[in-house]
């Protein structure tokens, strides 16, 4: 059974960093396409950042670009997103997810609970 567990979220100030993590179970973790998602209220849940298996690329979406960075630790089994600069429209409920099967696929699968991020002004 996969299990993601967010964890790091809270209320920060604008200009403020957070880091969040989230630790899988269940797979074997280095060989499954990672990412990081955010749903504001009222708005649709969209991508954050995303991390391919073992060492592979990443893709960050242009409204975090310069101020996220995913990372991942296989050994542990622990993803990462280090957020710097938030701002109020950072706000969300982020979630941590897994890809569809190992080395490929094109969708998430599996999706944590979520954690809340609230920037204040």
């Amino acid at each position: 059974q996969v299990q993601l567990l967010e964890s790091g979220g809270g209320l920060v100030q604008a200009g403020g960093s957070l880091r969040l993590s989230c630790a899988a179970s269940g797979l074997v973790f280095s060989t499954y396409r990672m990412g990081w998602f955010r749903q504001a209220p009222g708005k649709e849940r969209e991508v954050v950042s995303t991390i391919l298996w073992s060492g592979g690329g990443t893709f960050s979406a242009d409204s975090v670009k310069g101020r996220f960075t995913i990372s991942r630790d296989d050994a542990q089994k622990l993803l990462y997103l280090q957020m710097n600069n938030l701002q109020p429209n950072d706000t969300a409920v982020y979630y941590c997810a897994a890809g569809d099967r190992p080395y490929g696929g094109s969708t998430y699968r599996y999706w944590g609970q979520g954690t809340q991020v609230t920037v204040s002004s």
